[in-house]
């Protein structure tokens, strides 16, 4: 006897590889949810959030950034970064100051504990994507990486 539920299992076989749990895209946020839950242990102690964390990287890496810039490098939008980089500002690890050409523009800067903070978090971050990556080579981390690059590139 044929039910509707066999008929619906067939047809939904073929689509195995798109239903979660088993679809890329399932287990792809689940990693990025395992990856922030981990990194929320971290910052902890520090008094940080991850979005904290994404914001300290893009001024390790090139201080005195426009928010817009910042926003861009994270795609995100205005308010919510906004509300960051004032929580940032009221905990001294950032200050604005406007452009000097153009004073519509809000330039973010590392203060001193901004910047110590760069010779902590990154090697403890580092620790965790090293037990992430745990028996996995070195040749296929960096294609993985390649691949999840070109997936958000046609995204995009």
């Amino acid at each position: 006897m044929v039910t509707t539920s066999t008929i619906d299992r067939k047809y939904l076989a073929q689509w195995h590889d798109v239903l979660a749990p088993h679809s890329l895209g399932y287990r792809l946020k689940l990693l990025g949810q395992l990856g922030t839950r981990r990194l929320q242990e971290i910052l902890e102690p520090f008094g940080l959030t991850p979005f904290h964390w994404l914001v300290l990287c893009c001024l390790w890496q090139e201080d005195g950034l426009p928010t817009s810039s910042i926003g861009d490098k994270l795609q995100q939008v205005g308010g919510t970064l906004t509300g960051v980089i004032d929580r940032m500002e009221e905990r001294g690890l950032v200050r604005r100051e406007r452009d000097t050409r153009d004073r519509r523009i809000w330039r973010i800067w590392l203060t001193d504990s901004g910047s110590q903070l760069q010779d902590v978090l990154p090697p403890l971050v580092a620790e965790t994507r090293s037990r992430a990556m745990e028996g996995i080579p070195e040749a296929d981390r960096q294609l993985f990486s390649q691949l999840v690059d070109r997936a958000i590139v046609n995204l995009s």
